[in-house]
């Protein structure tokens, strides 16, 4: 029986989001973590849903209307950059970037409707986008457009983004750095070795927001001992801020291993994570959660890490 608690989204139009031609961002990363997953038997203590499209006006609550008919004029014949170089376009890309949106406010839909407490969506977690332009392989920056859905369909206010990815979330830290609703907290490589560059522990939020942004860097190959001493910090400013919703950027390539990051995390690392924030939704959210894949690029780790934030999901609470 799937659990009546937690949905993931899963089928071939998410698999879409996915650059060709040896790009890291490749389409088998979906694949990859399915196998693991159905592997573990954890598919069957899951609603598995179809991935659902964005409507443009979704979109557009984050992104600006320009920018939007660039990717859909781009998406036709797959030529070009969308941004200085990062981001390739390929046939299908605004299709496809729409499937990654659509899912994830599906899955606000369907948690603020009570149909289930927890979502997980694989190919999501687009952190890197603006709203003007793409950046670092996302197209549509799909966790700022659930921090926008939540507020205007639902009047949800204090939301917390969570993000433990390699890379600092700074598509999501500079378009709500001075918001003092979005509560952000983010362990990242120290931006002075590693893409974007950004995310140092003086970035606190601007105006009203200060004090409302916690970054993180940590050295290069630090390991789950780092994470271990960082992580109370996050968990305790989180219950600090109250929030009345989670979103877990739970990229994989925080995992010793990835080819592109210098991160040593375990699995066990973003299970921990994943149950902490489980708990405190709980405590705080009504239960309400949802987790976004994020970046990483070795398989093996993609499909470890992400299975060990869904067990924690599914499991029984202790």
């Amino acid at each position: 029986m799937p659990s009546k608690d937690t949905c993931i989204y899963l089928g071939q139009a998410l698999a879409d989001y996915g650059f060709k031609d040896g790009h890291p961002f490749g389409p088998q990363r979906h694949d990859a973590f399915q196998a693991e997953l159905i592997r573990q038997g954890l598919d069957r203590q899951l609603a598995i849903q179809a991935p659902v499209a964005a409507s443009t006006d979704r979109i557009e609550l984050f992104h600006t209307a320009d920018y939007i008919d660039k990717v859909r004029d781009y998406s036709v014949n797959g030529h070009g950059y969308l941004d200085a170089g990062d981001t390739p376009s390929f046939v299908g890309m605004f299709e496809a970037a729409s499937h990654v949106a659509g899912s994830v406010t599906d899955a606000l839909d369907r948690i603020m409707k009570g149909e289930f407490k927890r979502a997980f969506s694989p190919i999501a977690g687009l952190h890197h986008a603006r709203r003007h332009v793409a950046a670092g392989f996302c197209v549509f920056n799909d966790c700022g457009i659930a921090i926008e859905y939540l507020r205007q369909q639902y009047g949800i206010r204090r939301v917390a983004y969570i993000d433990i990815d390699a890379h600092h979330g700074d598509g999501v830290f500079y378009s709500f750095e001075d918001d003092p609703d979005l509560i952000f907290a983010d362990i990242h490589q120290d931006g002075r070795t590693l893409y974007p560059g950004t995310g140092f522990v003086n970035e606190t939020g601007t105006g009203e927001a200060e004090g409302t942004k916690l970054n993180i860097p940590v050295p290069p190959f630090s390991n789950d001992t780092v994470f271990e001493e960082v992580w109370p910090i996050v968990e305790s400013y989180l219950r600090k801020h109250e929030p009345e919703f989670i979103l877990l950027q739970c990229g994989a390539d925080s995992i010793k291993g990835d080819p592109i990051t210098n991160m040593e995390f375990s699995p066990a690392a973003h299970a921990h994570a994943a149950a902490s924030l489980r708990q405190i939704a709980d405590d705080y959210c009504a239960g309400r959660m949802l987790a976004m894949g994020g970046g990483g690029y070795n398989h093996d780790n993609i499909a470890h890490g992400w299975t060990a934030v869904v067990n924690s999901m599914v499991k029984p609470a202790d």
